[in-house]
């Protein structure tokens, strides 16, 4: 059976251990995200900066799937308009920002990586970097439309309004809402399905049984950080091969669990997902 874990990171904690603990939970396939520029003390002057950070990734993916089936997301975080922008200023950094981003449309053309990550900041910011954070996320999805991939968002929390207003903006450019994935969802599968946008469901508490029970247009992820001062969060490697066996337990099929594993990520991404 295959299980799929939809955004980890893996970092200075467990690291590849972190992937032994998800095999032998009975987990099979990840997306591993790469981080921020700080996690690999690269200060980015210019979008080809990235390209260290990005080969890292892509390295450390190709190590991963000496374990389990892995695919790379290549990331280019919100919070670096604050992290970049206080050294060079938010409109500097929102211009690096949108280079990294054809950067990593670049190695999805190459077929080393399957996606993208963008979005807006999950904490306050001034109307101009809203602004320029918005900005940003377009030319992702401007990006991805051009190469054909997906786009996983970090963002604010979850409002209804507020994924309406991201799928408008995916219309604007002509990226299918389908290929837009909200990392970090709550279970509200039905109203994620009514605008389009996929939600991958972080498998908090009871939320993977939620989702579950308002139906099958979802994907589960843990986002484990793998940061050893923070070990565990935001939840451990284990977590999404337990959640999937809880589902089976609670009378959901192998069907169901190949629909949300299988089906919806070959849907999403574009790939094939063998065992």
């Amino acid at each position: 059976m295959i299980i799929t874990d939809d955004h980890m990171h893996l970092y200075n904690h467990l690291k590849l251990k972190a992937l032994e603990q998800f095999k032998n939970a009975g987990g099979t396939h990840v997306f591993l995200v790469s981080l921020l520029s700080k996690h690999y003390n690269v200060k980015p002057t210019k979008g080809e900066d990235f390209k260290k950070i990005f080969d890292a990734h892509i390295g450390l993916v190709n190590k991963a799937n000496k374990i389990v089936r892995a695919f790379a997301v290549l990331g280019v975080h919100p919070a670096e308009i604050t992290i970049i922008g206080g050294r060079l200023g938010f409109k500097r950094a929102a211009e690096i920002m949108k280079e990294a981003l054809e950067l990593a449309g670049k190695y999805v053309e190459e077929g080393k990586a399957v996606a993208i990550k963008s979005g807006r900041p999950h904490y306050k910011v001034p109307k101009d970097v809203w602004d320029l954070s918005n900005e940003v996320m377009m030319h992702a999805f401007e990006v991805a439309k051009d190469v054909g991939c997906a786009v996983q968002l970090h963002t604010e929390s979850y409002t209804l309004e507020g994924i309406k207003e991201i799928a408008e903006m995916a219309d604007k450019v002509g990226l299918k809402r389908e290929k837009v994935v909200k990392h970090f969802s709550p279970p509200k599968v039905k109203e994620f399905e009514e605008v389009g946008i996929f939600p991958s469901v972080i498998c908090l508490n009871d939320y993977a049984l939620e989702a579950a029970k308002q139906g099958d247009r979802f994907m589960l992820e843990t986002d484990y950080i793998d940061d050893k001062s923070r070990p565990g969060a935001v939840l451990g490697p284990k977590t999404v091969p337990r959640k999937v066996k809880e589902l089976l337990k609670h009378g959901f099929d192998e069907d169901f669990i190949y629909k949300i594993c299988v089906e919806n990520v070959e849907r999403v991404y574009g790939v094939e997902m063998v065992e």
